[in-house]
């Protein structure tokens, strides 16, 4: 596929970065203040540095993952948003989780804002219970752990 809009070839750049494990592939795409923000990240992370050492974590836990696109990115020239599928088996603890040896296939939405055709802002989104849950780390919704938990977390308990 020829990318045309420079969106087109920031996400195709993003994805080669993310699937080929190069942490410099994220400095041309990104402005030197660059905000990248996850459901896992605890605050935005400044700079593109910052996001290579990030993925440097992810491709430490996923020795294979890779990033591939799932559909058509829209543009308005300024905003972008990409949907795309991380796909990888964890190999290695990650943030104090033990390895669990198990795939992880985990549908992505990135939106990004534009700064001289350069990535300025960029943010994604997943189900991180889902990818959780597809880990082994929580229960599948409906069954009797994922109930235990709720009533550990005190939901379901009634009084009187």
């Amino acid at each position: 596929m020829t990318a045309s809009r420079p969106s087109d070839v920031l996400f195709d750049g993003w994805e080669r970065a993310w699937s080929g494990r190069d942490p410099a592939a994220f400095g041309p795409l990104c402005t030197d203040d660059v905000h990248y923000e996850d459901p896992l990240t605890a605050a935005p992370l400044k700079g593109p540095d910052a996001i290579a050492r990030r993925a440097a974590t992810v491709w430490t836990a996923f020795p294979d993952v890779r990033l591939n696109t799932t559909g058509p990115r829209l543009s308005n020239g300024t905003h972008v948003s990409a949907p795309a599928k991380l796909m990888g088996t964890h190999r290695q603890p990650l943030e104090g989780l033990a390895a669990t040896h198990r795939p992880l296939e985990l549908h992505v939405v990135f939106f990004a804002e534009l700064r001289d055709e350069r990535f300025f802002r960029v943010r994604a989104f997943f189900d991180a219970y889902g990818a959780a849950v597809a880990l082994g780390v929580l229960p599948r919704p409906g069954t009797l752990g994922e109930k235990a938990l709720l009533m550990l977390r005190g939901f379901g308990i009634r009084s009187g």
